[in-house]
C-alpha cells in the first residue's frame, strides 16, 4: 500500500518516482533504523510522557533528514554507483537526475527539517547544525577512511542528544551513553550492509569497515552489538528502567545472534537480510522502553 501510494505520485509529475528513489522513500528501512533509537531517546528524556509535539517533530525530522542524507550520498557516489551492481540503476548513476537537482533536493529537505527544529528551543537548534554537518560529510568519508560507518553512526545517533534538549532544555552526561550505544550498533549493522558491496568496493577503491575487518567481520560486528547492549544496560540502570526494558534488550540480543548465525556463509543476500533484520532489534528496545514506563 505504501509503495502504491508513492508510485501514484507519478501522476502528478512524470519524474516524481526518480526523486522518490533518490531520497530512498521507497525503501523505508533507513527510516526505521534511525527512528527507533531516536524515539527511544524521546521517551526516556521525557520519562515516558513525551509531548505530542516532540514526537511529531522527531518523527518527521527523521524522515526528512534520512531522505536528505540519501540525496547527498548519491551525489557523492554519482561517479562510482554505476560500477556497483546493487546501485547501478540509482537515478543519479543512471542519469535520470542531475547532480544539481540532487543538491537542491538535499537543501530543501534540510530546510524543512530546520523549520521543525525551530519549534523546539535554542539548545536543540544549535545541536541541529551538528546533524547537518555529519549528514553532509558522511558520504565523502569512504574516499579517505576505512571508518565511514563510524561517521554514519555519529550522524544516526545525533537525534539522541537533541531529544534530551528538546524535552528538558538540558543534556545530561548519561545521554551520551545512549549515543555511544547507538553508534556502536550502527557501525555493526552498516558493516553487514557494506559486506554486500565489498567485492565491488575493493575494485573501485571505496573504503569501509567491511574491508577493514576482513575475515573477522562477523565476530567484530557481534562484539559491537554486544557492547551496544552493554551501554544500553548501563544507561537503563541510570534511568531506572526495569523488566520490560531488559526484556527488550534480550529480544535485541536474540536478533543479533540470529544475524551472526545466518551470515556464516558470507552470502551477499544473507548479509543484506542481516542488515535489514536490525530494524527488529531497534524496535524491540523501543517497545521495551515504552512498556516499562507505561506499565509501572
Amino acid at each position: 500500500m505504501y509503495l502504491s501510494l508513492l508510485k501514484s505520485l507519478n501522476r502528478l509529475h512524470p519524474r516524481a518516482w526518480d526523486f522518490i528513489q533518490l531520497s530512498r522513500m521507497d525503501k523505508p528501512i533507513g527510516i526505521y533504523l534511525l527512528l527507533w533509537p531516536t524515539l527511544t531517546a524521546v521517551w526516556i528524556a521525557a520519562k515516558g510522557t513525551p509531548t505530542v509535539a516532540n514526537v511529531l517533530i522527531f518523527l518527521f525530522g527523521v524522515v526528512l533528514m534520512r531522505a536528505a542524507g540519501c540525496a547527498i550520498n548519491d551525489f557523492a557516489d554519482r561517479k562510482v554507483d554505476g560500477h556497483v551492481k546493487r546501485t547501478a540503476e540509482r537515478p543519479l548513476a543512471a542519469g535520470r537526475i542531475s547532480g544539481r537537482e540532487a543538491l537542491v533536493l538535499f537543501a530543501t529537505l534540510v530546510g524543512l527539517s530546520f523549520v521543525l527544529v525551530l519549534c523546539t528551543n535554542a539548545q536543540t537548534v544549535w545541536l541541529s547544525f551538528g546533524a547537518v554537518a555529519l549528514a553532509a560529510c558522511y558520504p565523502f568519508m569512504k574516499r579517505y577512511t576505512y571508518y565511514p560507518q563510524v561517521v554514519l553512526g555519529a550522524a544516526y545517533s545525533w537525534g539522541i542528544p537533541m531529544a534530551f534538549t528538546a524535552a528538558t532544555g538540558e543534556l545530561p552526561a548519561i545521554a551520551w551513553l545512549l549515543y555511544i550505544a547507538n553508534l556502536l550498533w550502527t557501525v555493526g549493522y552498516d558493516t553487514y550492509y557494506a559486506m554486500v558491496d565489498r567485492d565491488d568496493d575493493l575494485k573501485i577503491g571505496v573504503k569501509s569497515t567491511a574491508i577493514l575487518f576482513g575475515e573477522a567481520d562477523r565476530a567484530i560486528i557481534l562484539t559491537l552489538q554486544l557492547l551496544s547492549l552493554g551501554c544500553l544496560l548501563m544507561a537503563g540502570n541510570r534511568f531506572e528502567l526495569g523488566g520490560w526494558f531488559h526484556l527488550g534488550l534480550v529480544g535485541a540480543a536474540l536478533c543479533f545472534a540470529w544475524e551472526y548465525w545466518s551470515t556464516r556463509s558470507l552470502d551477499r543476500d544473507a548479509c543484506f537480510k542481516a542488515f535489514l533484520h536490525n530494524h527488529w532489534a531497534g524496535l524491540l528496545v523501543f517497545i521495551g522502553v515504552v512498556l516499562d514506563y507505561a506499565l509501572r
